[in-house]
């Protein structure tokens, strides 16, 4: 099958080769990125095992962590949350834009896995007010990406969000866990392996993801991780 699409999409490209998403110039490397912009994606190799927020040196417990140790078990998100990547994000989350989606999609996969697979992998859900306005969940359509890349099962609706909630974004932290706290429940009936990750866009203080991680405790999940594309760096720095 590979061998019959290859032509296909030597002529895709001919007719609309890959022009990057940031500044215009020609895309490289398969993606419509150029070199220069993807050279500039502010990758977050140096950060806390525990919750991924950026240090200035890995640790295993950053300070956050040491005063408030998370409910999930280990976190990967290989992108700090910053220029331009915070640009993509805001197109793809808020701008219905697709292509840079897939974009950030691929970018995620060519990214090394510093922790275990999962046995399953589940997405930060939407309310279902905000999925009809929006028109798709981005956490799930990254999850997806990602699920066929890594070989991963995906389970689509196992966590649900049982009331619509205000945006995160203007909250500080305290507001963030008062917002989200018994938003998310497990589908009925629904059975869990003993090592599952849950899957958001962008982790800021960790509140939303710390939710449903709680969820999946309940239900008896041994292991859970949180993984997310990016990782907002600390309000201090």
């Amino acid at each position: 099958m590979d061998a019959l699409l290859t032509p296909w999409r030597r002529l895709q490209r001919f007719v609309l080769p890959l022009r990057c998403l940031l500044c215009g110039a020609r895309g490289a490397d398969g993606i419509d990125l150029c070199a220069d912009c993807a050279a500039e994606l502010p990758r977050n190799r140096s950060c806390c095992a525990r919750c991924a927020l950026p240090l200035a040196t890995p640790a295993a417990l950053c300070g956050e962590c040491q005063r408030r140790l998370p409910p999930w078990d280990a976190a990967w998100a290989p992108f700090r949350y910053g220029w331009p990547l915070d640009r993509l994000e805001s197109r793809y989350k808020f701008g219905a834009d697709l292509a840079v989606g897939r974009v950030l999609s691929m970018l995620w996969q060519r990214e090394p896995c510093p922790i275990r697979l999962p046995q399953l992998l589940l997405a930060v859900p939407l309310h279902h007010s905000r999925l009809r306005r929006r028109g798709y969940n981005q956490a799930l359509e990254l999850a997806r990406s990602l699920a066929r890349a890594s070989g991963v099962p995906l389970h689509h609706d196992a966590l649900l969000r049982r009331r619509s909630t205000a945006a995160q974004t203007e909250l500080d932290a305290i507001a963030r866990r008062r917002n989200v706290h018994g938003a998310f429940a497990l589908r009925e009936g629904m059975a869990l392996p003993a090592h599952v990750a849950i899957l958001d866009d962008v982790m800021t203080t960790g509140a939303t993801l710390a939710e449903c991680t709680r969820v999946l405790r309940r239900a008896g999940v041994q292991r859970v991780d949180v993984w997310a594309l990016a990782r907002a760096p600390s309000p201090r720095d």
